[in-house]
Parts: C-alpha cells; sequence; structure tokens
C-alpha cells in the first residue's frame, strides 16, 4: 500500500502494523499489541480526543436543546445516539482499507485462530443491547437533570470503569489513581444533595424527578464503565487483531443491535405516534428539529469512534478518563447557552472532578517516565554487554 494511502488511514483508524522497535516497553494499560509512541500514535491519540471531548460536549448540549424545546421521547432521544453508524459505512468501500495488511498476535510464532461468527455475534450482540439500555438510561437522565448537573454526575463513570478494570481487564491501582476514584466518587455524592429549584430546571423542583434523573444517570454510567472494560477485554482476548475493520465493526455491529432495540421499544411504547405533533411544536421549528437530530447523531458517531480509537490505541480507562476532560466545558457552556445555575455545590464538585481527573494523568505520567528509564537502562547494559570495538573487530 502506498504512502500516502496509510497516511489517509491514520485520520480514522490506527495503523495496521508498527514496527515494534528499541524503546518500546511494556507498561501498565497496554493495547493490544506493545505500541511505540512515536509521532504517528500521538497524533491519532490527539484526532481521538478531540473526538471525545467536541463530540461529548456538542451532542449532549443538543441533547438538553432538544428536551428544552419541547421534545420529550426518551426512546428518540436514545436512538440519534446510536443511529448515526450509516455514515460509517462508505468506509468500508474504500479499496486502501481492504489492503491493509493484518498483525496477529501469536503465541510461539503460531498465529492463535480468528474467533467464529457465532461468537463475534454473540459479543456484538450482548454489547449492543447493554450499550442501548445505557444510552436510554442517559436519556432519561439528561430530560430530568439540568445539564451542568448532568454531566458532573456522568464523571462517575470512570471510577466504575476503574473498579471493572480492576477485575475484567488486570487494572493496577496506585495511590494517585485511588485518589483520583475517590475524589470522582465525592464529585458526584455531592450533587445527590442538591434538588432542583431553579425557574429552568427541568424537574421543576420535584425531587422525586430529580432523584430518578441522579439514579438513572448513575446507572447508565456504571454500564457505560462496563461495556468499555467488556470492549478491551474482547480487543485482546477474543479479536487479537490488528486491522482497519476492527474498530469500525466494533461500532457499526454494536450500533446496529442497539439501534434495533431502540426501534423496538420505540413502538413498543407507543411514543411514535406523537412525534409529528412533537416536531410541529417544537419551539425552534420543524427545520431545527429535524437538524438538532440529525446533528445529533453525527456526533455521538464521532464519539464513538474516538472513544473506540482510544480503548484500542491505549485502555478502556484511558478512554474513559479522556472523556473526563470534557467535565469542565460541558457545565460552562451549559451556563451561557442554557442559563444554568453554577452554585457553590456545583463549582466544588467541578474543582474535585477537575483534580481527580489530574490525578489520574499524573499517574500516566509516571508510569511513562518509569518505561522510559527501563527502556535506557537496558539499551546500557546491551551495550556494555557487547562492545562496539568488539563488534567491529
Amino acid at each position: 500500500m502506498g504512502e500516502t494511502q496509510e497516511q489517509q488511514l491514520n485520520i480514522i483508524v490506527p495503523d495496521s502494523h508498527e514496527a515494534n522497535h528499541q524503546g518500546c516497553t511494556d507498561v501498565p494499560e497496554q493495547p493490544m499489541l506493545p505500541r511505540c509512541r512515536n509521532l504517528n500514535w500521538w497524533l491519532r491519540i490527539a484526532i481521538y480526543t478531540l473526538f471525545v471531548i467536541a463530540g461529548q460536549s456538542a451532542a449532549t448540549l443538543l441533547g438538553r436543546l432538544y428536551y428544552n424545546k419541547g421534545g420529550k421521547s426518551k426512546w428518540l432521544g436514545t436512538l440519534v445516539q446510536l443511529a448515526g453508524f450509516p455514515i460509517l459505512l462508505p468506509y468500508y468501500c474504500i479499496p486502501a482499507s481492504r489492503r491493509i495488511p493484518t498483525t496477529n498476535i501469536t503465541t510461539n510464532n503460531i498465529p492463535l485462530k480468528s474467533p467464529s461468527t457465532l461468537i463475534l455475534a454473540s459479543i456484538y450482540v450482548s454489547l449492543g443491547l447493554s450499550v442501548a439500555l445505557g444510552c436510554f438510561l442517559y436519556s432519561v437522565g439528561l430530560s430530568l437533570l439540568p445539564v451542568s448537573t448532568y454531566s458532573l454526575i456522568c464523571a462517575s463513570q470512570l471510577a466504575f470503569n476503574a473498579l471493572f478494570s480492576f477485575f475484567l481487564n488486570s487494572q493496577k491501582f496506585t495511590p494517585y489513581i485511588v485518589n483520583s476514584l475517590v475524589l470522582l466518587t465525592i464529585s458526584s455524592t455531592l450533587l445527590v444533595f442538591q434538588g432542583g429549584d431553579s425557574a429552568d430546571d427541568p424537574t421543576g423542583g420535584s425531587k422525586t424527578k430529580y432523584v430518578i434523573g441522579f439514579l438513572c444517570t448513575v446507572g447508565a454510567s456504571a454500564g457505560y464503565g462496563l461495556v468499555l472494560s467488556l470492549t478491551q477485554l474482547v480487543f485482546r482476548k477474543v479479536i487479537r487483531k490488528e486491522t482497519s475493520a476492527v474498530i469500525l465493526d466494533m461500532i457499526v455491529y454494536q450500533s446496529l443491535v442497539a439501534t434495533c432495540a431502540v426501534l423496538v421499544g420505540l413502538f413498543a411504547s407507543g411514543e411514535w405516534r406523537g412525534l409529528r405533533k412533537e416536531m410541529e411544536g417544537f419551539e425552534l421549528g420543524k427545520v431545527s428539529y429535524v437538524m438538532n437530530l440529525t446533528w445529533s447523531a453525527i456526533i455521538w458517531q464521532l464519539y464513538a469512534i474516538g472513544a473506540v480509537g482510544l480503548i484500542f490505541e491505549a485502555s478502556s480507562l484511558f478512554s474513559n478518563a479522556i472523556s473526563v476532560v470534557g467535565l469542565p466545558v460541558v457545565p460552562v457552556l451549559a451556563v451561557l447557552f442554557f442559563h444554568d445555575k453554577m452554585d457553590g455545590i456545583k463549582a466544588m464538585a467541578m474543582v474535585l472532578g477537575i483534580w481527580g481527573f489530574i490525578s489520574y494523568v499524573y499517574q500516566h505520567y509516571l508510569d511513562d517516565r518509569k518505561s522510559k528509564t527501563e527502556s535506557n537502562n537496558a539499551t546500557g547494559e546491551v551495550s556494555k554487554a557487547f562492545p562496539l570495538e568488539n563488534i567491529n573487530g
């Protein structure tokens, strides 16, 4: 494959195989195969990070706008989070994507067999149904809570993800990671003591609706953390290969199953009957109603590409930590666009959340320094064992 084609593919998917050369060492939270942290790797991480942070922030605000201006359907709010996957299908038609070589993990130089179609189908169905349930709970939470409160509660997904990663992905807990998880948990817990009392609160001051929204958002965060950990486990233990189609397959098939499940819920609940009336009564007009749903669907897919890409390149916990970077973004934008109140409890929750994220990132910094030190020491030992003059005779 030509160099130009490879550069184009790096914008969306990781290199199909990179040479593991001197300086690449195993560090905590590795991807399936050890990766060299070269310029291409950092470029992919930067692009995926942009997709996650920008996508999460924009899609959350569009979702809140939908409910603020007359939207009521929880199932439709869920559907737009999943139904945008067809925009990714044309990528399968790109000739370059079919010619990317595959790198399989081997044992004693014997390539491991690819999983059967039945196993893959079971995985996609299970993850898809889990995603559908989580997205529905997120929609309920977003419809019942101020967007700033909702986004801060979502930070708890990092704590859930860390817990599941400990059992499923052999995640090691260090004092800084534990500190991060404790701070993020406290940050979310603080908000349960805050009821809706502002005029812009969708709960209308109802404590019951606030509690329901809080519990649904926490439940969705727990489910999302579990799905991320399971996705990482599938990449490492089941799929065990690096191809351009791995990320797309995970997103497309998972989204297809989840979309079908949500459509069943939409028609079974009878909410579909009121969609036309909802569109006609939308405060910003019919065109804005359609554009809101369309752009929400597209932006959520960009977020999905970024989230799954970071899992592939690093780990599920790293992907989740990046999403928490958007923690201070959404509440600030919510204050600007939706006039949410930034009271003392929210401000304290935001500070604790940012502190928790910094603590987590600092642990990654320490891990990276340690890996480089070990690599340099190993290189020095090899040089002493094989002096240059002996090699040159």
